[in-house]
């Protein structure tokens, strides 16, 4: 009998919506515990390949799952023991200076996003803007231009809803284009499927410590096309991050230093998330120890229990090792690239519940040592597990030349063991913090398709505040409503300094955690480096050199809100007649639609149509409707056209054209499958989802008229919403950037954009 697992109300949810097997109509057709008996079984018909039982194994990996121990990545999950079979996240592809060579990396990607995964790309061979190209005595349009074609496939693949199309471009800090590079997502509609960084050498550190110029060599001749001032291009890479986070940087030369086979290749990207760092055609599977579950107590005493944590990181790492003999590759040089170097990448999560749990706070010297010593621990018991499976199994093919085999260590059977991801959705299965994170929030609302709000409070939090006698809703509000328990009175200073939030630890802390871990992880780590609202570019440029300083392969910086008040191109520095030209062709051409607002009040309600149940909110802000969201309930439906018609709504009304104009418009579609129901199905009573929207639209409209008298004696327009949709307290109206699937709080993590209410996650 297979044990059932423990999981909260919002992981079953993500599990019903992107990971259980559905049918041909969009019906489940597996429980959690049927997913994790296919995964397993999958998994372990490797171990025939070693005449090994795989029933033994088969049930050893499905415990360490279902008691939420460990869990491997997405697509692993997804697709082990079903058709597709790509069980790998991670990817790079060559991008080579050919026509030929660009499109078809290009298709390669459209194949992999297909399955499932995740590309990382470095532009950097690519030669510059401008320069002649000999076979057609053409020009070049550089790294920049083709960046625009691969974002472009990647919108039409979006991986069928499952997981999104997620890519990470690279380009050298010594490539002529360098400049328009790091200035290419100013304009926030620009290139939405790639993250973006810039690859730092040793060469460029030294001339900005040295406050001097460094070479821009042609990637296609050799040949140095110039110099630039260090400082001044790391000043535009800070003002760029610190306006929206990109591009991020990795130290390439740093990641290089420690590739295990130099001898095969050198290193030139990473995956979406910079985690991992592959050779070109290279892929990794990945997976995370959940540390909150090693937290023991003795004589009422937490403590650390390494003997279970030890037990599961060998069987973690047999697993992984596994995938790569099972997993169905989208390309035989992938397989063969895979095979031949045989890396995982085990991480953790649930770091900052382990801390709670310890009584740690996570900005404090204990928690770097603690987070040396567990990664340390890890490190060292992953490294065994592959040394025992290599005596058993042989070493990675590539082993003969490999740096082990150089300093006459005994031979592994991968060539990495350990990686820190972010585990986006895989942490709201195990039902823990995320990563290495801290906890974003305390408290949470969370958008729930037949109520108004819900509030959900942290666990340990919840816990903690029951024990003192403090729990109270009210309270709860507070913290909600602050974000951060600072300023609220009542609540014990040692608890304040343990229950901190993202944005309550400085920024430099945020990076000796990740430098902490990245001392024994194999490959690289995760982590966003979050910034208040008000943090200035000194700030960003202090995070990058302490990163440097502190060994990072890399660093990722996020300030509160930037994103959402992104900043129109400035065009080019200096030409004040083209930055009046673009501004007037704006004017004269082109419709911009307001910014998002931070702060909307709207309803949900449920309407009845064919395909069984439409949630349809509708959201304003004082100058009235300005967006519309729209969720299909189980029954199946078409999710795709009922979000883009929403979208372009939203777009629509935010534009300024008029609400009743869009109703005309959307009022009157029919739908086949809706009016065939409707004869025997008396709870409908529209014609289709637009029909649907376009009477919700009409409905906020009346009452809106029925309260105009009001907000007329009254004059306040945000008071006036308030009572239109009966908010209780302005602090716990929606804020920040919202989830485009279920309209909550976005949380900005290890690199990536991830929904905590339903799973959504922008890199998968």
């Amino acid at each position: 009998m297979k044990k059932k697992i423990n999981l909260t109300e919002n992981a079953k949810k993500v599990l019903e919506k992107r990971y259980l097997a559905k049918d041909s109509q969009g019906k489940i057709i597996e429980t959690p515990e049927e997913m994790l008996e296919r995964v397993s079984k999958a998994v372990a018909k490797a171990e025939e390949f070693y005449g090994e039982d795989p029933s033994y194994w088969e049930q050893k990996f499905y415990d360490l799952m279902a008691d939420l121990k460990f869990l491997p990545n997405s697509p692993t999950l997804m697709n082990a023991g079903r058709e597709l079979g790509q069980l790998s996240a991670c990817f790079v592809l060559p991008v080579e200076d050919s026509m030929e060579g660009i499109f078809e990396t290009i298709k390669n990607a459209a194949l992999i996003h297909k399955s499932g995964g995740g590309t990382g790309f470095s532009f950097s061979r690519l030669r510059p803007k401008g320069s002649t190209v000999k076979s057609t005595g053409g020009v070049a349009s550089g790294p920049v231009s083709f960046m625009r074609v691969f974002n472009a496939a990647t919108e039409a693949v979006k991986q069928g809803g499952t997981r999104r199309g997620a890519n990470m471009g690279i380009l050298r800090v010594d490539h002529p284009d360098i400049l328009e590079f790091i200035q290419c997502k100013r304009d926030s509609k620009e290139f939405t499927n790639f993250n973006i960084s810039v690859a730092i050498t040793d060469k460029f550190m030294e001339a900005l410590k040295n406050d001097d110029y460094y070479e821009l060599v042609e990637p296609h001749t050799g040949r140095v096309a110039g110099k630039l001032k260090a400082r001044e291009v790391f000043d535009l890479i800070v003002e760029m991050a610190w306006l929206n986070g990109e591009p991020g940087i990795v130290f390439i030369d740093r990641i290089n230093e420690k590739n295990p086979t130099p001898h095969v290749g050198s290193i030139e990207s990473t995956n979406p998330c910079g985690e991992q760092p592959l050779l070109p055609l290279e892929s990794c599977n990945l997976g995370s120890i959940n540390l909150s579950k090693f937290v023991k107590t003795e004589n009422n005493v937490y403590k650390i229990d390494y003997d279970q944590l030890r037990d599961t990181v060998h069987t973690a790492v047999r697993f992984l090792d596994d995938v790569i003999d099972v997993n169905k590759y989208p390309l035989p040089e992938i397989e063969q690239m895979t095979k031949a170097n045989r890396k995982i990448g085990l991480g953790v999560m649930g770091f900052a519940d382990m801390l709670i749990k310890l009584g740690i706070p996570y900005d404090s010297e204990e928690a770097v040592k603690l987070a040396e010593e567990v990664m340390g621990f890890i490190q060292s018991e992953a490294r065994k597990a592959s040394e025992e499976l290599a005596k058993a199994r042989g070493a990675f093919p590539n082993f003969a030349g490999c740096v082990y085999d150089k300093m006459g260590s005994p031979p592994v059977r991968n060539a990495t063991v350990t990686t820190i991801a972010p585990t986006g959705t895989i942490s709201i299965i195990a039902g823990c913090s995320s990563g290495i994170e801290p906890v974003f929030a305390l408290a949470f609302e969370r958008n729930v398709l037949d109520r108004q709000r819900l509030i959900e409070i942290y666990p340990l939090f919840e816990e903690k505040m029951r024990e003192l006698g403090l729990y109270s809703d009210e309270l709860m509000e507070e913290v909600l409503k602050k974000g951060s328990l600072k300023d609220i009175e009542g609540i014990p200073e040692d608890v304040k300094k343990v229950f901190v939030t993202a944005h309550d630890v400085s920024p430099e802390w945020h990076v000796r955690l990740q430098a902490a871990f990245q001392k024994y992880t194999d490959n690289a780590v995760s982590k966003t480096v979050n910034f208040p609202q008000e943090a200035t570019k000194e700030d960003v440029r202090k995070v990058y050199l302490l990163a440097y300083e502190l060994g990072c392969k890399g660093v990722t910086v996020y300030r509160d809100k930037s994103r959402e008040e992104q900043v129109l191109n400035k065009g080019t520095k200096g030409d004040e007649e083209g930055k009046e030209a673009v501004r007037a062709f704006s004017e004269e051409k082109h419709i911009t639609p307001r910014p998002r607002p931070s702060i909307t009040y709207g309803s949900t309600e449920k309407v009845k149509i064919g395909c069984g149940n439409l949630y349809i909110t509708v959201n304003s802000d004082d100058k009235g409707i300005c967006e519309v969201f729209t969720n299909l309930g189980r029954a199946g439906g078409c999710p795709s056209q009922s979000e883009a018609t929403s979208r372009l709504i939203s777009l629509a009304l935010r534009s300024g054209i008029d609400v009743n104009a869009i109703i005309e418009q959307l009022k009157g579609i029919r739908c086949l499958s809706t009016i065939r129901q409707m004869a025997s199905n008396k709870d409908i009573k529209v014609l289709s989802c637009p029909d649907a929207i376009a009477r919700a639209l009409e409905r906020n409209i009346l009452k809106a008229e029925g309260l105009k008298e009001e907000k007329k004696n009254n004059g306040n327009g945000v008071e006036y919403y308030k009572k239109l949709y009966e908010i209780e307290e302005e602090g716990t109206a929606s804020k920040g950037n919202k989830c485009p699937e279920c309209g909550s709080v976005l949380e900005t993590e290890g690199g990536c954009v991830v929904c905590r209410a339903c799973g959504f996650s922008k890199c998968g």
